[in-house]
């Protein structure tokens, strides 16, 4: 466009024959048109455009007033011509300017590589974003677990939030155990740990028990000689104020802790210790190292040092690190390295690029971080957590219930409900919804939008969550959840067993824990028609509405073989259908007629479905299950009651 403008300025310009900053001013009068002769532009009449009037003397602007009027009386064809001249004019110029830009296009070389890739990290096109929206980078996120107990509430959420954000951006889970407190740290907690990450689900692509495994110890107590390795390169190298980064210190702990009575009692202390050994001479520290004194490494914090991260939950934190923590130990005089030593080693060297965990573990971000600065690794992206709080509003423990994941699983919850509630103590997708698949929590899952208020551990609401699970799953899997309960409870032989399924189909609606099943199955095996109807007062007011009568109808279609065969696979089916057959017969239908035929045939006024309990009670006989009223028992039972 711009060529082509250009063009028709230069053809204005040679047929006015006026200089460009003269054009585009017209005049009543038509003083000029031009028209195409041969591909060439020949003057016929003055042009239209001309000189403003501000540019023009007084005389010549009445000779123009005069020229002006004289044209008028010229006729009504002039100003079509006219117009009709210069609109060919610019569609020509037009042509030529299109023309001249796409062989200039054509000649132009294609922008380089490099260029592109500039304009995308500086410009932040919309394309670029709505690429990086559609494949994000892929993170590699850890669970670093101490196994000194269970696993709880806040470890298994830290543990769900790392493992979604590496599922959700196609990255790595890493399980890396941290066990460098020997005293207190057992391989059999481990096991119930992994277990309990394993019934979640949330399992892990590099750890313990995996391929990767073969290269890379992920036990803090198996990686002992590259923490030594790394205090090594810290006392070897050299800091901004000419001295080693780490340094030995020979000071016990006993001299430590006179140390800060001392000066506590003088009011000189500041809440850090400042080892004597941190300006020691290089004579006085060899002399010592070789006459095998033992020393801990400690780290120099620079003077007036600070440590800033941006925190994805909390927003900017930043410490004056020699105010706050002065020099710190990395490793113990017995060779052991303390806990920030190893993290921050350890989250460098597997590649660690977000650490997702509790706001306990704030703080302890200024040692790591000093740590990974002074190794030249660069700092991962934190993201700090908010507690669990009980209802109370107390730090959730063992006193508000149930918190490790091992009584949740014991107690009936299923995995997918668990992480359902988990996910939402912290976090919300920005809408109403309660109620996720997993599929759908990964799917929806952004650690950008975890908040900064602690959550308060709400039970109610988790059972009924894991209420709203079990109703929406199919008979098939909840039949293999509830399947243990009913073997540990003695109510079925065997995990196979058909009753399962049975009692799968007839409990899932009434249940809001896999625990809930074992009351109903277990009455439904029980009959207790005459304690029924001597304390429920609502079953003794049926025995004033003929209730004998529909007893006797009930054990005369018994009788007949007009009663469904409960040993048959589709009883339940066929029950339903018979019953309501029989309301026909006796003229009952309703609450009239479902009523009286529970309490006669389960013995009680409320429950499941009828025909689930009876084929539930006949199967549980035919497995030998202790305590089983069979149907021909209760309809014995009826026949006494009918002729009484």
């Amino acid at each position: 466009l711009a060529v082509a403008a250009a063009v028709l300025c230069g053809a204005l310009v040679l047929v006015a024959q006026r200089a460009p900053g003269q054009l585009f001013t017209t005049t009543t009068r038509p003083v000029g048109t031009a028209h195409a002769v041969g591909g060439t532009f020949a003057p016929r009449q003055p042009a239209t455009l001309r000189p403003t009037a501000a540019t023009l003397p007084s005389a010549v602007m009445r000779q123009a007033h005069r020229a002006g009027a004289a044209s008028v009386a010229q006729g009504p064809g002039a100003p079509l011509a006219t117009a009709l001249g210069s609109s060919l004019a610019l569609v020509l110029g037009a042509l030529a300017g299109w023309a001249a830009a796409v062989r200039l296009q054509a000649d132009r070389p294609a922008p380089p590589e490099d260029r592109i890739a500039i304009m995308v990290v500086a410009g932040e096109r919309r394309a670029s974003d709505a690429a990086a929206a559609a494949k994000p980078t892929a993170m590699r996120t850890r669970f670093a677990p101490s196994p000194t107990g269970s696993l709880h509430v806040g470890g298994a959420r830290t543990a769900l939030y790392n493992w979604l954000m590496a599922k959700k951006t196609g990255g790595t889970f890493i399980l890396r155990i941290e066990d460098t407190d020997m005293a207190r740290s057992t391989r059999a907690s481990e096991e119930s740990m992994k277990a309990d990450l394993r019934w979640l689900g949330l399992t892990w692509d590099e750890g313990p028990e995996t391929e990767k495994e073969a290269e890379v110890s992920y036990r803090q107590s198996e990686r002992g000689p590259i923490y030594v390795e790394m205090a090594k390169k810290l006392m070897a190298k050299v800091g901004p104020d000419g001295k080693s980064i780490a340094y030995p210190c020979f000071s016990t702990q006993e001299e430590v802790d006179a140390l800060k009575t001392a000066t506590e009692t003088t009011g000189e202390f500041q809440g850090t210790f400042v080892s004597p050994w941190r300006d020691a001479s290089e004579e006085v520290v060899q002399a010592k190292i070789a006459a095998g004194e033992s020393y801990a490494v400690r780290f120099r914090v620079p003077k007036g040092k600070r440590v800033a991260i941006d925190d994805i939950v909390r927003g900017p934190v930043g410490w004056d690190a020699e105010a706050t923590i002065g020099d710190f130990v990395l490793l113990r005089s017995s060779g052991v390295p303390v806990y920030n030593f190893c993290v921050a080693v350890d989250d460098a060297l597997m590649g660690i690029t977000h650490v997702i965990r509790a706001e306990e573990h704030l703080t302890n971000t200024l040692r790591q971080g000093l740590i990974l600065e002074a190794l030249g690794f660069e700092m991962p992206t934190y993201a700090h957590c908010s507690l669990i709080l009980g209802e109370d509003g107390s730090k959730l423990s063992k006193r508000h219930g149930a918190t490790s994941v091992t009584q949740f699983s014991q107690e009936g919850f299923v995995p997918s409900a668990m992480i359902n509630y988990l996910v939402g103590l912290g976090w919300n997708d920005g809408t109403t919804k309660e109620v996720y698949t997993v599929q759908e929590v990964i799917d929806a899952f952004d650690v950008n939008r975890v908040q900064k208020s602690p959550s308060v551990f709400d039970m109610q609401k988790l059972r009924w969550i894991n209420g709203q699970h079990l109703h929406q799953m199919e008979d098939g899997e909840l039949a293999a959840l509830l399947a243990p309960f009913l073997v540990d409870a003695g109510l079925c032989k065997s995990a196979d067993s058909p009753l399962v399924a049975v009692a799968a189909h007839m409990c899932k609606q009434k249940i809001e824990l896999l625990a809930d099943a074992v009351p109903l199955v277990r009455a439904a095996l029980g009959y207790d028609l005459a304690g029924s109807l001597a304390n429920d007062p609502s079953a003794a007011k049926l025995l004033e509405e003929d209730f004998k009568g529909l007893a006797k109808a009930l054990v005369e279609a018994y009788e007949a073989g007009e009663f469904p065969d409960a040993t048959q696979g589709d009883f339940v089916e066929k029950y339903g259908a018979w019953v309501k057959e029989f309301g026909k017969k006796i003229g009952r239908k309703g609450k009239q007629l479902m009523q009286p035929a529970r309490l006669a045939l389960t013995g009680v006024m409320s429950g499941p479905d009828m025909g689930g309990q009876l084929r539930i009670a006949t199967l549980a006989q035919a497995e030998g299950v202790e305590g089983v009223v069979p149907i021909a028992e209760r309809m014995a039972a009826l026949k006494a009651l009918a002729e009484s």
